[in-house]
């Protein structure tokens, strides 16, 4: 019997503790979105196995990522494109995934963020290694993991308390992150970075839009911007000749099976746009890009519609202006009939 009343009580504490833990992170401005981990990336990614030259995969680093919106993909063309843009990565390690590891002869959009395109080809830097981590997880999980995950989705999108995305942001809520965030007095080392928070809201399938505090909260935006400047003032000489040598060999081989890619160049705005304009200039690194690649190409800033979007923390654009980009992308890209079997206009 006293055994039974303690399991009892211990249960009902649980329960009275987890609420009231999770009431205190909502009451913080938290809500669930899911944890944008290498498993729901390897959902994505099986599906290329099965893909039609009809299919659509996208590449990239965040900009393709948060600009190319599913939803709205899906609903211009009548087919879900599959989302493998990954944030703060090159897109060159999926890319020879796909072209060496795989059989899709389809579309590929890769989405050119020039300062992480032309980052690296070393395998342990972060531009590489992140995605390289993912691919590696796709061919190397165990099923145990998988099962984890797919238990896992319906918690991390009721509960906003195991919040632990992969990527190591300041506003983690597990405990482990938690912990990494106690100050021990004089022992903490002042930091080297501004405090770098999550600003994306992560859905199946997969898929990432801007959370509405970073379009509403101008104190929230400022913050990711100080990120930004500082990755930029801090950044690597980038590799031009290396990344670009990197990539023709798996284009040329993807050509040779019928693949047709495309490099889009998603929005940037304000002291981002400036950064990149001295430091990555558009006539040595995405002009010299398209012109030795000789496929279809868009940059925002040719075209009026896009030119003068605003991203709210001057690297991504909000829901609303992602879902417009989207749908204006799809139109050009179906004017230039580079999108197959695609429902029309």
């Amino acid at each position: 019997m006293k055994l039974k009343q303690s399991l009892i009580i211990a249960i009902a504490v649980t329960l009275v503790a987890t609420v009231a833990w999770e009431m205190y992170w909502r009451s913080k401005g938290f809500h669930p979105t899911l944890n944008d981990e290498k498993a729901l990336w390897a959902m994505t990614r099986y599906k290329v196995e099965n893909a039609s030259k009809e299919d659509v995969v996208i590449l990239g680093s965040s900009r393709a990522y948060f600009d190319i919106q599913v939803d709205q993909w899906e609903k211009s063309t009548g087919k879900s494109p599959l989302q493998l843009a990954s944030c703060g990565s090159s897109p060159l390690p999926t890319f020879h995934d796909i072209v060496n590891n795989t059989d899709f002869d389809g579309t590929v959009i890769v989405g050119v963020t020039p300062g992480l395109f032309f980052s690296t080809t070393f395998p342990k830097a972060g531009p590489w290694k992140r995605p390289q981590a993912k691919v590696d997880h796709y061919f190397n999980g165990t099923y145990a993991q998988r099962s984890n995950f797919l238990l896992s989705v319906p918690l991390q999108q009721n509960l906003v308390l195991i919040s632990a995305d992969e990527e190591e942001w300041d506003d983690n809520l597990d405990l482990k992150s938690l912990l990494k965030r106690v100050q021990w007095g004089k022992r903490t080392p002042p930091r080297a970075k501004p405090p770098f928070y999550n600003f994306g809201d992560v859905s199946i399938p997969r898929n990432v839009s801007m959370k509405p505090r970073t379009v509403t909260d101008t104190a929230f935006a400022n913050s990711i911007i100080k990120v930004w400047h500082f990755h930029g003032k801090n950044a690597r000489k980038p590799e031009k000749d290396a990344t670009t040598e990197f990539f023709m060999k798996d284009l040329k081989k993807f050509k040779e099976r019928g693949g047709n890619l495309i490099l889009v160049r998603p929005p940037s705005s304000g002291g981002v746009r400036m950064g990149e304009k001295m430091g990555l200039p558009r006539e040595r690194f995405w002009d010299s890009l398209v012109n030795v690649a000789n496929v279809k190409s868009y940059h925002f800033e040719d075209y009026d519609q896009l030119k003068d979007l605003i991203c709210p923390e001057e690297s991504h654009l909000s829901l609303e202006d992602a879902n417009f980009y989207t749908e204006e992308l799809v139109k050009m890209l179906k004017a230039d009939n580079v999108l197959t079997n695609q429902k029309p206009n």
